[in-house]
């Protein structure tokens, strides 16, 4: 009989029914004394109490400037504790904490601000380049829910905190008595390649339980210290490190306000962290840093890898060279909470690199044909979708955008493609619209990075498809070198793939380049590789 490519994550470990406030409270009485946060750039530092007792001040100090259950708080920070601190306590009093990217500019800023609703906005004063109060006056006519703006590392933010000190906790407590684990709680905006982006509104009990389950499979306990260098705008910062981490009286880590390889490094060196996170680009930075053996990386156990495929070879240096031997795979979406499927910390290299794990506990997941909407068996690729307590809320404020996505048996179709293989690990082959189609052909632009990760010359990759009068679509390899004074030729790719492809995989076109255009988390921009180079 055939087995259809549908898997449920059954598990004894019931979901948990609380606010995210009431669950801290919890976890604040277990390990008061225990390390919570560790900023080490500013070399300041929070007990679970301390973090508990500055989450409250802030809760409270908002409360006071008016903000009301359902309002929206805006972030548009790099990473720092104040996020962190601001994430908690616009969840003790039923405030919608709307993530805003540190890379937007002008036109994005306002489009989320006007879009969301945003009454109240923190933000950085300054990062690299970018100067946000500048940003902020710009824009500021143009938001008219808009009334007031924080900004980190400002005197208006300690004179906020100063307020949260006098104002009477009967009116938290009160609050917190109005709220219900199904409240909305976070809107996150994802990236979309085409139109604006749309804001993914989570509850309370999406994020609080897909947190505490990817804690729960990665063995978090008090012991774990959890270095974090992706951002927190981003649900791998948000979700998977600090809800994970502080689900379980765990530790968070900031190396730096943004990505930096040496930070991170000395970060997990210094802080001795047992967990390390980031996505497949960012450990082949880490690994390829001048010194990098120089690093006392030992205290290392685990972490998770998400973002996008994981090479084997990346991989097998991370295991071997940063004493990660638990290391976990993730796979997910903004709009799914965001993971839903992961590996298990026991899994072996090949369903570490090949696949992208299993189904996470109280989730559903499905390959169907996207043309008839029928399962399909096991081995055949599809469309992965998704169903369970981790599915968005919806699109803020867009009804129609919204059922265009979660259909009418509350399935979130993801747009990827996807193989669920016999043992229920799940291979994804690809996005949708990826795919490339060479004179009729189907072609995995993963198949063929995967295999070109083993050429001498080939440091990263990345395949798009590109017009062709011919074929309709001809394959493009995007190729990073691992010596930029000796970079592979089209022959030396056509020659090493010739005798392991088909004919059909093998690119046609060979661009080199120094970098890849990238998302602020770490996803390359395929697209724009396609529209860059299509004329190749």
């Amino acid at each position: 009989m055939t087995t259809l490519s549908y898997a449920h994550g059954v598990s004894g470990t019931p979901l948990l029914g609380e606010t995210i406030g009431a669950h801290l409270d919890r976890v604040i009485e277990a390990h008061g004394a225990h390390e919570a946060l560790v900023d080490v750039p500013s070399g300041r530092r929070w007990t679970y109490d301390q973090f508990g007792a500055d989450v409250r001040r802030l809760a409270c100090a908002l409360l006071a400037s008016g903000v009301a259950k359902g309002d929206r708080v805006g972030i548009w920070a790099v990473n720092c504790p104040e996020w962190i601190l601001l994430q908690f306590a616009t969840a003790r009093i039923g405030a919608v904490l709307v993530n805003i990217n540190p890379a937007y500019r002008v036109h994005e800023l306002a489009y989320v601000l006007r879009q969301s609703g945003v009454s109240v906005l923190f933000a950085s004063l300054s990062h690299k380049t970018s100067d946000y109060r500048a940003m902020v006056e710009q824009v500021r006519g143009e938001c008219p829910a808009l009334r007031r703006t924080v900004f980190i590392g400002d005197p208006g933010w300690d004179t906020l905190m100063a307020a949260g000190t006098t104002h009477p906790r009967t009116g938290l407590e009160a609050r917190e008595a109005e709220l219900s684990c199904d409240d909305p709680v976070n809107i996150q905006y994802t990236s979309g390649t085409t139109g604006f982006p749309k804001g993914a509104t989570l509850s309370h009990h999406n994020i609080l339980n897909n947190g505490y389950f990817i804690g729960e499979l990665l063995r978090y306990t008090e012991a774990d210290r959890i270095c974090v260098p992706v951002p927190f705008y981003h649900c791998f910062g948000m979700v998977l490190c600090n809800l994970a981490a502080l689900t379980h009286g765990s530790c968070v880590v900031i190396p730096a306000p943004s990505f930096e390889p040496a930070s991170t490094l000395r970060a997990v060196e210094q802080e001795r962290c047992t967990s390390l996170y980031g996505v497949p680009t960012m450990f082949i930075a880490e690994l390829n840093l001048p010194g990098f053996a120089s690093y006392d990386l030992s205290s290392l156990r685990t972490g998770i890898m998400a973002g996008s495929p994981c090479p084997v070879e990346v991989m097998k240096r991370v295991v071997a060279e940063m004493h990660m031997a638990e290391v976990s795979i993730c796979y997910g979406m903004t709009e799914t909470s965001p993971v839903s499927t992961q590996t298990r910390t026991d899994d072996d290299l090949e369903r570490r690199t090949g696949t992208v794990g299993r189904v996470m506990p109280h989730v559903e997941v499905k390959v169907l044909d996207p043309a008839t909407g029928v399962t399909v068996p096991r081995g055949e690729p599809g469309e992965l979708c998704t169903r369970g307590y981790s599915v968005m809320l919806g699109y803020w404020d867009e009804p129609e955008r919204t059922a265009e996505t979660i259909d009418a048996g509350r399935w979130m179709h993801t747009g990827d493609l996807a193989v669920m293989r016999e043992d229920g690990y799940v291979e994804i082959v690809g996005r949708i619209k990826d795919m490339i189609i060479r004179g009729g052909e189907n072609v995995y632009p993963r198949e063929i990075e995967e295999f070109l990760y083993g050429h001498p010359k080939i440091a990263d990759v990345q395949v798009v498809g590109i017009p062709d009068e011919k074929y309709g679509e001809e394959i493009l390899a995007c190729v990073i070198p691992r010596d930029p004074a000796d970079p592979p030729t089209l022959d030396e790719v056509t020659a090493y793939c010739r005798e392991q492809l088909a004919h059909f995989k093998i690119p046609r076109h060979l661009r080199i380049l120094e970098a890849f255009p990238m998302t602020v988390s770490g996803k390359v921009r395929k697209v724009e590789l396609r529209e860059t180079y299509g004329d190749a």
